[in-house]
């Protein structure tokens, strides 16, 4: 286990708008606002259509990361997640998990990693900005290269 104590910057609400592509709206506020790294404890939203990191072919290896997605669409959505700077790219790396309920489909749900998502509607999130200490992905190679949440 590793931890740190987080020094809180700012906190923001954030509303995005229908039809926005949700990471590229993320990324656009974070410019905006000077925001490099934080956490979202949690967001609300509709999507039009959502990627989610899973799969429905056979897995070899239990222990390895799924690295393909599944497609959904007409979604309601509840998720959190951290942000991380690649002071390398001098990108934010958000890394954002939901759980999504199939609006058409009795609101049968899945779970995952986002990988990209359209608003429907609205999506309203909190998003509390981490000032100290530098927060970044560190890909292991010795763990199927997953990036690691590094402070």
């Amino acid at each position: 286990m590793h931890a740190a104590e987080l020094t809180r910057g700012r906190t923001f609400a954030v509303r995005f708008d229908h039809g926005e592509d949700f990471f590229s709206s993320l990324a656009g506020f974070c410019r905006q606002h000077d925001v490099r790294q934080g956490f979202v404890p949690m967001f609300i939203a509709g999507l039009r259509e959502v990627e989610l990191v899973a799969t429905c072919e056979k897995v070899t290896d239990r222990e390895a990361p799924v690295w393909s997605s599944v497609h959904l669409e007409s979604v309601e959505a509840l998720g959190g997640g951290t942000l991380a700077y690649d002071r390398e790219t001098h990108q934010v790396l958000p890394h954002i998990h939901v759980a999504v309920g199939l609006k058409h489909q009795s609101a049968s749900a899945h779970t995952s990693h986002l990988l990209g998502a359209k608003v429907q509607f609205l999506t309203e999130m909190h998003l509390v900005e981490i000032a100290g200490p530098p927060m970044s992905r560190v890909r292991l190679a010795d763990l199927y290269d997953v990036p690691q949440l590094s402070f």
